[in-house]
């Protein structure tokens, strides 16, 4: 039995696999792989695209969704082991992982970190739980990784990159560029990006306005190592004009300084210096035509421009409906 916790436990080929059965999908988006089939969907954070996607796949392939949240009719789960239990939590995640396996065929978890101490965010209790306790697949829907939104993001980039004739991704400029927001948020998705991008041979750039945002070292060396396996380099940067010279893709993402994970405080008078790292149509000038994405929610114009946004070369959209073509993907892959 195999998880999808993580695009480094799986192969570049084993992931090119899901993307060329996720684009057939798209192709022909009704059948039958999950007649029968059920996926439970624990969601302990807000959820637009992920719920949806993952709803709306399990039934086209014909099979069924249950949709759990602390707020919608599942116990507190505790997820601590040895835990005394005498606080909110009713249920340990040891009971909830072990009946779900025996009334569902995966389960799907969401559950980003507490934003109070990275040391112990980082760890990923949650999913890390689900998988060491669950007797059936376990997919990871956003935790401290999001790779549902890497393969989603790929295949948007394979596809267009393909349909315009401008050739394979491996050896084009990614850049992946922080962007100002009123709030610290999730590092998942730039670490995703910045493995991902790396992984299939692209010449990564990791464009931060300073050291405190550079990712975590071991997202830094994932991403290294790939690069190193693909004959590129990764970059880190903190010059705007320098990283976008030359870019083939941009992606706009904002995450909060791990020295000052959960002293919000701090951290915000220094976030608050770099609004100018919004991507707008001069920094978008100085790409190679580069396209441009966001995992969404996007706040316009703080994040990213409307005239950038809504222009021809973001591919935004097409990531989001991929979303759900390779989420179809992985659970065909993981119920065989």
């Amino acid at each position: 039995m195999k998880h999808f916790l993580n695009t480094a436990d799986w192969t570049r080929p084993e992931l090119q696999a899901m993307l060329d059965d996720a684009r057939a999908l798209k192709a022909k988006p009704f059948g039958d792989a999950l007649k029968n089939k059920t996926i439970a969907l624990l969601f302990l954070n807000n959820s637009l695209r992920t719920r949806t996607s993952f709803d709306v796949g399990a039934r086209q392939l014909g099979g069924h969704a249950v949709v759990l949240s602390p707020s919608g009719g599942m116990w507190p789960l505790e997820f601590e082991e040895g835990a005394r239990m005498d606080g909110e939590a009713e249920e340990h995640v040891k009971e909830a992982a072990k009946v779900l396996s025996r009334y569902c065929d995966m389960i799907g978890v969401r559950a980003f970190p507490k934003f109070q101490d990275w040391q112990e965010d980082r760890k990923d209790k949650i999913l890390s739980a689900f998988a060491k306790y669950a007797d059936v697949p376990v997919i990871n829907m956003e935790t401290i990784t999001h790779p549902c939104q890497e393969l989603a993001h790929i295949l948007a980039l394979q596809e267009r990159f393909e349909r315009e004739g401008r050739g394979p991704l491996d050896g084009k400029k990614y850049v992946l560029t922080w962007t100002y927001h009123p709030k610290p948020l999730n590092t998942a998705v730039a670490n995703s990006a910045l493995m991902i991008a790396a992984k299939f041979g692209m010449a990564v750039t990791l464009l931060c306005p300073s050291k405190d945002y550079i990712l975590d070292e071991r997202y830094i060396a994932q991403a290294e190592k790939y690069s190193a396996d693909n004959g590129q380099a990764l970059t880190i940067s903190h010059d705007i004009e320098e990283a976008y010279r030359g870019a083939d893709v941009v992606y706009a993402k904002s995450w909060g300084a791990l020295p000052f994970f959960g002293n919000w405080a701090e951290e915000k008078p220094i976030r608050d210096q770099y609004k100018h790292f919004i991507v707008d149509e001069k920094k978008m000038a100085l790409t190679n035509s580069a396209l441009v994405s966001h995992c969404l929610p996007m706040r316009r114009n703080v994040k990213m421009t409307d005239a950038v946004f809504d222009s021809a070369s973001c591919v935004a959209y097409e990531e989001a409906e991929n979303r759900l073509h390779v989420q179809k993907a992985i659970m065909k892959a993981l119920i065989r």
